[in-house]
């Protein structure tokens, strides 16, 4: 099998890189320095490659985004390369994998927000105004004030700022 490793840190990705070589069913080993990198290689070499994704993040944002996006699999870096081979030897035949720990928060813990209220929220964290993020996709402001609304109640935030800050932690944004 060929496999893309996509990791920032350049110790990390040459690591998983070897021990990825070595391994007998691994014919090829590239490297990608990030997500972009690595979609862009994607593109234009394999476009039907299998996504897996091994990371540290255990936000359930980064999680429910990763798998409506469609990838294979998501795991935590925690495994063995044992257990990553399986994984990868799971993916290759036509199945999916995702980290039962992430599950269960995806499913104890799931996003509050609308797709809306996210975008309204996208500007909050950019630093615009109620108007200026009405004027994105032509709301009014009494439109994004109710969005507002329902959002500090759903996050329990007592004011913007915080509301975004929340939502920026649970990977929501």
């Amino acid at each position: 099998m060929k496999v893309l490793v996509a990791e920032d840190q350049s110790m990390l990705r040459d690591a998983m890189c070897q021990l990825l070589s070595f391994q007998p069913d691994v014919e090829t080993v590239f490297q990608a320095k990030n997500e972009a990198e690595a979609l862009e290689w994607i593109k234009q070499e394999v476009p039907e490659t299998k996504v897996v994704i091994v990371t540290t993040f255990k936000r359930p944002g980064y999680f429910e985004r990763a798998v409506k996006a469609g990838v294979d699999a998501y795991v935590l870096k925690e495994r063995s390369i044992a257990e990553l081979m399986q994984t990868l030897h799971t993916v290759l035949e036509g199945c999916k994998e995702y980290s039962p720990e992430l599950m269960e928060v995806m499913m104890t813990h799931p996003n509050p927000l609308t797709e809306q209220e996210v975008a309204v929220l996208h500007g909050v964290a950019q630093g615009l105004s109620n108007q200026e993020i009405a004027d994105k996709p032509y709301l009014s402001n009494g439109t994004v004030r109710n969005y507002m609304t329902n959002i500090l109640s759903k996050l329990g935030a007592s004011n913007r700022t915080e509301a975004s800050k929340t939502a920026e932690e649970e990977g929501w944004l």
